[in-house]
C-alpha cells in the first residue's frame, strides 16, 4: 500500500488546507481526524434545523437570521472538506479515464 495524503478536517496554521501523509488508517491522528468529521457533519445537521426552524418563525430578525446564515456557511464548508477528504480516499475505478467520471453528468 503506498502513502496516501489525507485532506484533514482542520485547517493548518496559516489557515491552508492540512494533510496526513500515513498508511494506517487507523493511526491516532486518523481516528482524531475521523471523530472531527463526525462531530461537523452533525453540527451541520443541527444547525439546518435550527435555521429551518428560525425560518418557520415570523418573529425571527435578520440579525437572528443573519446569524443562521453565517453557522449554515461555516457547516458547508466543513461538509465539503469531509466530502473532498473522503471522495480523495476513495479507490479508483476499474478501467476508464478518472478525468472523464468528473465531467459526466450526474
Amino acid at each position: 500500500m503506498s502513502k496516501e495524503l489525507r485532506l484533514l478536517p482542520w485547517p493548518g496554521p496559516n489557515g491552508q488546507r492540512a494533510y496526513l501523509s500515513t498508511e494506517d488508517p487507523n493511526g491516532f491522528l486518523s481516528r482524531l481526524a475521523d471523530d472531527l468529521e463526525t462531530v461537523q457533519l452533525m453540527t451541520g445537521a443541527e444547525v439546518l434545523a435550527h435555521a429551518r426552524r428560525m425560518l418557520e418563525d415570523s418573529r425571527a430578525s435578520s440579525g437572528e437570521l443573519r446569524y443562521a446564515v453565517r453557522r449554515l456557511a461555516e457547516c458547508l464548508d466543513d461538509a465539503l472538506r469531509v466530502a473532498d477528504s473522503r471522495g480523495g480516499r476513495l479507490p479508483e475505478p476499474e478501467g476508464g479515464d478518472p478525468a472523464e467520471r468528473h465531467t459526466q453528468p450526474l
